[in-house]
Order: structure tokens, then C-alpha cells, then sequence
């Protein structure tokens, strides 16, 4: 998990920045006296420069200011010691040495700026996410519940995929997705399908009408736009998988948008749920009249199923190969929610390299023993 300061608060120097604030110090001291002990032919005073131009890179304003003025006062004293501070030569790199501290101290400043408002919109994202991405349970009813989420770019901790946990009076629906597209659309896509969601779960509808009560709500969402941003949104649509597991049975019902198929994993083995009538994504069922249709599959004590976004399975190393996800949840018969999924992030960052090419989203559910 990322750690990010306070909202606004200024970089403030750690263990390893404190040992940076020496570096322009020394160097100041050991040209200084270098300086005055050199010939007369020989002048480092131009070194001095590198202290102001060395502090902006990791330091703040006024420390930049206060170490360019440390570095006048020395060239200045240089001058004293070893000729006169009217003396052209030294005249002309005290002068040097003023403007570039100011524009190196003003580029610091413009820097340290910037950092505030990157802190503040890290903040805003986070907050932003935690309104749109609630964190789901760890437990309802017999199911054991894990998620995590991977941004794509570090600066923005919010996108496109979605998911979310529903409790009915005797079943948990679920429901994972993934918007196409990035940006504000994406998330305010992914808003108006986790905002169905959450008012029509709890009926004890069937799930292809709930289903398309997310399909309406997207769909009101677009045409609510106006003319030019409708047009731009015309492709707008959401794979998703919906589903909902009883608790007094060992089975799951799935209804599949266009979704990649929920991994099951039972006694070290894998197995793809796929869906014989797979429907279209959310925002293009109006082009299939088939509807949504209603799947089942066995969901037993001890059994996990692995929800996904495709950020997961197109996440590529360095030779180009996709994640092999299927591979990887082998053999983990056992594990903790928590766990499983804690073991798959690291494995995919580290096939990835350490970055991802889209969001990626994981939810795995482990059905209990009956009590």
C-alpha cells in the first residue's frame, strides 16, 4: 500500500534528505578553502554554484535561498582573502552567483508547489475512491470476502474497474466490472453502475433483472448527457459479472456481460467458469435480444472463486507475455482469501516489472463450512 503525506503538507526531510543538506555544505567549505589556497592563476569560485543548483533538486525554497546566500558569503570572503571585492574578476562571480541562486531558489519554489498540489489531488483521488469503490466486507453470510485494487499510474489511485458486495435477506450478490476507457468518464461510468447496484441488490429480484436495471441506469446515464459529450460516449459500455450465491446451497448463479469467466479453484485445482450464453456488455444489450441469461455452477464448502478485471490477465513481462493467472492460483488450495490474494498482487507486479499497463481489480470469495 502506498503512503502518501497529508493533504498540503510540505516535504519535510527524512534520514536520507538530512544527508543530503550536508552535500552543498561540504562542498562550499572544501571550495572555499581549496580557493583561497590556490595560486592566483587558479580560481574555483564557479564551483560555488553547483551548492544553490545542487539543494533545488531535493531541498525546498528557503533552503535553497539560505544555502545560495551561505555560497555569496563564502565567494565574498574568498575575494577578501585573496585579492579585494572590488576586483573585476570576483565582482563578476559574486554577481553570477546571486541570479542563479534567485532562479535555481524560484525553480525550487515552483517545484515544491507543484508537490503540494500533486499531494492534494492524491488526496481528493483517495477520498474520490472511497466514496465510488466502498471496501467490501470481510465476511456475509458463509462467504469469507477479499479484494484489492491496482491503479495503473501511481498518481491516480481511481479508474474504471468496479466492484461491490450486496447482503439479501438469504444470498450475497456480487457484482465485478470493468468500464472501457480511462479518466473521468471511466469512473463516472463505473459511479452509475455501482450506485443500481447498491439500490437494487437487496430486492429479491432475479438477477437477470437486476442485471438490467444496471444496463437502464447506465444507458439513462449517457443519453442524460449532452449532444456532443453523448456522441463521445456512444462506445461507452461495462463488461461485468453479476452474482449471486445462496446461502443455504452450494451453488453460485452468474450472469455474464462480456466479462472474462470467474475462476474457481477447489482442492489445489482451477477451473474457468464459463458461461454458455455469455451476453453483451452493459450499455450494448439494447443490440441483443437474447436478454441476460441466468448460469449456474457449484460452489461447495472450501471452494474459491476468483473475480477479475482483464488488467489482470493482459498484464505482460518483459519479453511480452501475458500474466498467466490460471498458472499461478494452482496449488493454492487452502489459502485465505486475504492471502491468496496477497501472494497473486505480488506475483503480478513482479511479472509486470513493477507497473501495470491498466487498472486491475481482484475479488476472491471462499465459501465456508456450514455451521
Amino acid at each position: 500500500m502506498d503512503l502518501w503525506r497529508p493533504r498540503g503538507a510540505p516535504r519535510r526531510p527524512g534520514r536520507g534528505n538530512r544527508a543530503l543538506v550536508a552535500v552543498p555544505f561540504v562542498l562550499i567549505l572544501v571550495v572555499t578553502v581549496v580557493d583561497v589556497l590556490a595560486p592566483p592563476e587558479v580560481h574555483l569560485g564557479p564551483f560555488l554554484v553547483a551548492a544553490p543548483a545542487v539543494t533545488a533538486s531535493f531541498g525546498g525554497a528557503r533552503l535553497t535561498a539560505f544555502v545560495g546566500l551561505v555560497a555569496v558569503v563564502a565567494q565574498v570572503l574568498v575575494a577578501v582573502l585573496r585579492t579585494s571585492l572590488t576586483d573585476l574578476n570576483h565582482t563578476l562571480q559574486v554577481t553570477a552567483l546571486i541570479l542563479i541562486s534567485a532562479i535555481v531558489t524560484l525553480f525550487a519554489h515552483r517545484r515544491e508547489r507543484h508537490e503540494r498540489q500533486m499531494t492534494q489531488l492524491r488526496s481528493v483521488a483517495e477520498a474520490a475512491q472511497g466514496v465510488v469503490l466502498r471496501a467490501l466486507p470481510r465476511r456475509s453470510g458463509p462467504l469469507r470476502i477479499a479484494s484489492v485494487y491496482l491503479a495503473a499510474e501511481a498518481e491516480a489511485q481511481i479508474g474504471g474497474d468496479l466492484y461491490a458486495v450486496a447482503r439479501t435477506a438469504g444470498s450475497t450478490r456480487l457484482v465485478v466490472g470493468d468500464v472501457r476507457g480511462k479518466g473521468l468518464a471511466a469512473v463516472g461510468d463505473a459511479a452509475l453502475v455501482l450506485g443500481a447496484f447498491r439500490a437494487a441488490a437487496h430486492r429479491q429480484a432475479e438477477l437477470p433483472d437486476l442485471v438490467a436495471d444496471l444496463e437502464g441506469a447506465l444507458a439513462s446515464g449517457v443519453n442524460g448527457l449532452g449532444g456532443r459529450e453523448r456522441a463521445d460516449r456512444s462506445e461507452a459500455f461495462v463488461t461485468a459479472a453479476v452474482l449471486d450465491v445462496p446461502d443455504g446451497v452450494p451453488v453460485l448463479h452468474m450472469v455474464s456481460c462480456g466479462h472474462p469467466p470467474p475462476l474457481l479453484l477447489r482442492e489445489g485445482r482451477v477451473s474457468a467458469l464459463e458461461a454458455a450464453q455469455p451476453g453483451l456488455p452493459l450499455g450494448l444489450a439494447s443490440f441483443d435480444r437474447s436478454g441476460f441469461v441466468l448460469e449456474s455452477f457449484a460452489f461447495g464448502p472450501g471452494d474459491v472463486v476468483l473475480l477479475y478485471t482483464d488488467g489482470v490477465i493482459e498484464a505482460r513481462d518483459g519479453a511480452g507475455v501475458f500474466y498467466p493467472l490460471a498458472e499461478r492460483l494452482a496449488g493454492r488450495s487452502g489459502d485465505h482469501p486475504e492471502a491468496l490474494l496477497r501472494h497473486l498482487r505480488e506475483d503480478l507486479l513482479a511479472h509486470a516489472g513493477g507497473s501495470l499497463g491498466d487498472d486491475a481489480a481482484m475479488v476472491a470469495v471462499q465459501r465456508l463450512a456450514a455451521p
